[in-house]
């Protein structure tokens, strides 16, 4: 007796062309070549999620350089002498006093 494999692939088929909806030309109608682009796809994606830290990290340190430049300073000197009087304020927290409370982030500036 042979095995058939109708209802299975089918199911398999349909699963990634499911997936694939919305993508451009036969990659989201013809099951070869949408599986391709959904490899890729999912590879972009893991990459992506990899490379967002260190983004969220540079827009951190922009808005924390616009605020020292705010308070006649700069970026590098600030991180410096917070680390040399171990004060230990993450970037995160520091760029939201630079946007949410400018006065709390001047007061810190001026009592390094």
């Amino acid at each position: 007796m042979r095995v058939k494999g109708g209802t299975v692939r089918r199911r398999k088929h349909n699963k990634i062309l499911k997936s694939t909806k919305g993508y451009r030309l036969t990659k989201s109608k013809l099951y070869k070549v949408a599986h391709e682009a959904y490899l890729h796809a999912g590879q972009y994606s893991y990459n992506h999620r990899q490379r967002r830290g260190s983004e969220i990290r540079r827009v951190w340190i922009t808005k924390i350089n616009a605020a020292c430049k705010q308070n006649n300073t700069q970026y590098k000197d600030l991180i410096n002498k917070l680390k040399t009087n171990n004060i230990e304020l993450n970037r995160m927290v520091l760029a939201d006093l630079a946007v949410n409370n400018p006065e709390v982030f001047t007061f810190i500036v001026k009592s390094l």
